[in-house]
């Protein structure tokens, strides 16, 4: 069975609360969604960032404790 959808969308506003290396946003239908991975230096950066210094290296962002 072939479905062919016509569609015309129009979006004033469209927020998006985060995004993250597994996200999918879908606007419409879509018979195949072709996943896609774009990493960008946008700073410049030439050279990994220097390791903390100091006995307290601990991350400054709260992480989920691991799944057992």
């Amino acid at each position: 069975m072939n479905l062919t959808v016509h569609q015309q969308i129009i979006i004033q506003t469209l927020k998006v609360g985060s995004v993250s290396n597994s996200s999918v946003l879908q606007i419409g239908a879509a018979g195949v969604i072709k996943s896609l991975s774009n990493l960008y230096n946008t700073g410049g950066y030439t050279r990994p960032a220097p390791p903390l210094a100091g006995p307290s290296a601990v991350s400054l962002v709260p992480l989920p404790a691991p799944a057992r």
